[in-house]
């Protein structure tokens, strides 16, 4: 987004590692070099980078904004940071039409799915944004930061959910353990639709270098479940 919009005026790098998990990344010693000659460091805020605020500590009068700043946050459901926001703010669709027109094979998808059907099933509570603007209604493994991760209440409080409301399709996001998706998957007979991704992107040789690759890939993969599962 940040080059999207400075274009060839500004240089911009990526503190956290290609495909890392961001809640929890470990700053490395390079990581604060590299920005302490930044002359503007842009972070999301919403809890979503909970080592961040040491990290610019670190860097002394380094300008810094948060993204998150004047939006409406919605809360995480459960877990341990049950009822604070939920910081994937930028999977809503408030990008210009190239974002809008990226995600369009998703939106048609959805449409095309009977209101009762329109779940978004994923192991991490990441796309409660992409789901509340698609009109889909969100289950989920675990919350967003949560202490454990794929325990076996967590995958029968799922697979519950997925024969209860006859939901066709689960998905996982990619920076986390695919495994208890799968499992859920395999226990209820419905699809494992694949990877999705949200929180972070791939070298630049890799699947989703930018963030319309990012949505593109993620639309995709989500309409080719949505529609292969209910058809």
């Amino acid at each position: 987004m940040a080059q999207n919009v400075g274009g060839a005026a500004i240089a911009v790098e990526s503190i956290t590692r290609a495909g890392a998990e961001i809640h929890g990344y470990e700053p490395t010693p390079r990581d604060i070099v590299r920005a302490s000659d930044a002359d503007l460091i842009l972070w999301n805020g919403m809890n979503l980078e909970l080592w961040f605020e040491q990290f610019l500590s670190n860097l002394g009068d380094v300008p810094s904004v948060t993204l998150t700043d004047g939006i409406a946050p919605i809360p995480i459901a459960s877990g341990s940071y049950e009822g604070k926001p939920n910081p994937h703010a930028w999977m809503g669709l408030a990008y210009k039409d190239a974002l809008r027109d990226t995600i369009a094979p998703l939106r048609d998808a959805v449409a095309a799915i009977p209101e009762d059907r329109r779940w978004l099933v994923t192991c991490e509570g990441a796309f409660s944004y992409l789901a509340k603007d698609f009109g889909m209604k969100e289950l989920y493994l675990w919350p967003m930061n949560a202490d454990q991760v794929g325990t076996p209440q967590q995958v029968r409080s799922v697979i519950d959910g997925v024969r209860e409301n006859n939901i066709p399709v689960v998905f996982c996001e990619s920076t986390v353990n695919t495994a208890p998706a799968e499992q859920v998957a395999r226990e209820t007979g419905v699809a494992y639709g694949g990877v999705l991704y949200v929180d972070s992107l791939s070298e630049a040789d890799g699947a989703v270098p930018t963030y319309l690759d990012l949505l593109t890939v993620t639309a995709q993969t989500g309409a080719d479940g949505l529609t292969s599962a209910t058809n």
